[in-house]
């Protein structure tokens, strides 16, 4: 069953009438892109800066779906309510560089323009875990480029999905430019095949999971059709002799709770040198036991649920292979229903499942190395390149250390999970390829073209 944006809701069943409403979303963003494209980019602008104070003043709507839908606790969604407004913001600083630029020949004359070109439809693909900020940035830079979107929403919050574009339609925009779908689970794939293979889908960008990830990616090539991927990560945090132990363990804890773990960003592995290994450890122990998760539905507390109980039992069979393998639970790990309490590893090794997996819920694992050197190695050692950390009061070292990390994004004396919207975002590796975010979001949006006018006389003859 496919649902369209509350606003026009249709429960529609089978799979010719499942075509058809995936089909009706394309072609409707597609019949809107001639008068969005060709609307000035200064205008576009307005409704873009609207959206954010539609998308402030009606906050409160996401707090209660957020929490049903995928657990979320209040501070988490307004965390991302915030970094979304953010994101707001910076598309539409954007607008100058959208503008025609004109290069002249001094010998010919000859009159070049270069311009950025709206693509046509954009389909952007917004995971659960982040449902707000994520579907924002699925379709803020593409609108602000021109394109008209389609959001392919996460089937484990439809709702909240719904509700953004619903949201941000009633900042003014016309009919048709802004789009969402929703499968049931079992129709997934099969409505993200079709999306993709839509003549009218000219850009596509992909939010989640390196497995599903590679299916969008294979599907787009059969297409030639450009992608834009962020996956999933395994970001490690660096910790070495110098380091600030007491902000090096708030960032740790932030980095590897916030959300209950749930963000691609997450500190998955803290990589410790052992001489200042027993002190950062025991602070830290003695944090994570402060910190405690419970159903935002039923109770306030710092961190809400997992997005399910096989979420919870995944994380607590990567703990048990673990402890298995020799290392040592010192903290949390408790499990009700949905709700896992933060829990800490010590002692991870090689050949344990938590190294080379992404945890992707609320566990925080130490190595303990000899030095920097083995630290950057160990850091290295994975498929992923999403986000990394480094914890030194030496700048110049922790620069140099930054340069060698496999990372899109390295963050000195800071945690992992730290997003700038002005600054280019995206992954190495098995993380993914493309940027959000910056000047160089406009890239992944736009067709780049020269048109140029030659002058009589200077044109070649045979």
């Amino acid at each position: 069953m496919l649902q369209l944006q509350a606003s026009e809701l249709n429960l529609v069943s089978g799979s010719d009438h499942w075509a058809i409403a995936v089909d009706s979303a394309v072609n409707s963003a597609a019949a809107a892109f001639p008068v969005w494209s060709r609307m000035p980019v200064a205008e576009r602008a307005v409704i873009l800066r609207t959206m954010m104070d539609v998308l402030d003043a009606r906050r409160e709507e996401f707090y209660d779906l957020a929490a049903k839908e995928v657990g979320a606790s209040h501070a988490w969604t307004s965390f991302t309510i915030d970094l979304a407004i953010g994101m707001l913001a910076h598309v539409v600083s954007l607008a100058p560089a959208l503008e025609d630029s004109e290069v002249v020949d001094p010998q010919t004359g000859k009159r070049s323009i270069i311009r950025r070109q709206p693509a046509g439809v954009v389909l952007g693909m917004v995971p659960w875990n982040a449902p707000i900020v994520l579907g924002v940035r699925a379709v803020a830079g593409a609108l602000m480029c021109g394109n008209t979107v389609v959001m392919k929403g996460s089937e484990h919050c439809p709702k909240t999905h719904q509700h953004l574009v619903d949201v941000l339609n009633g900042a003014g925009l016309p009919d048709g430019v802004l789009k969402c779908v929703v499968s049931d689970p079992e129709d997934a794939h099969d409505t993200m095949a079709q999306l993709i293979a839509h003549p009218c889908i000219r850009r596509i960008n992909f939010t989640g999971s390196t497995r599903v990830g590679r299916d969008v990616a294979m599907e787009a090539a059969r297409y030639l059709k450009p992608v834009l991927l962020e996956l999933s990560g395994k970001a490690p945090l660096i910790v070495l002799e110098d380091a600030d132990l007491d902000a090096a363990v708030e960032a740790a804890c932030f980095g590897a709770f916030f959300n209950q773990g749930q963000i691609c960003m997450s500190t998955d592995w803290i990589i410790v040198v052992k001489s200042v290994a027993d002190a950062f450890v025991a602070k830290l122990q003695a944090r994570t036991a402060q910190i405690k998760a419970a159903d935002p539905v039923a109770e306030i507390a710092t961190l809400g649920r997992l997005i399910s109980a096989d979420a919870a039992k995944r994380v607590n069979d990567l703990i048990e292979d673990a402890v298995s393998k020799g290392a040592c639970l010192l903290v949390g790990g408790q499990i009700d229903g949905c709700v896992m309490q933060p829990a800490l590893l010590d002692g991870i090794a090689a050949n344990m499942r938590l190294y080379r997996e992404e945890t992707f819920g609320p566990l925080a694992s130490i190595m303990r190395v000899y030095d920097a050197e083995e630290a950057v190695s160990i850091a290295n050692d994975s498929e992923f390149g999403l986000n990394a950390a480094v914890f030194t009061r030496n700048l110049d070292r922790a620069q140099a250390i930054a340069d060698r990390l496999e990372y899109g994004v390295v963050q000195i004396n800071g945690p992992t999970v730290h997003d700038d919207p002005a600054m280019p975002f995206g992954g190495m590796k098995n993380s993914g390829y493309g940027r959000f975010g910056g000047e160089q979001a406009i890239n992944e949006f736009t067709e780049l073209r020269w048109i140029a006018t030659h002058q009589a006389g200077h044109t070649p003859t045979l």
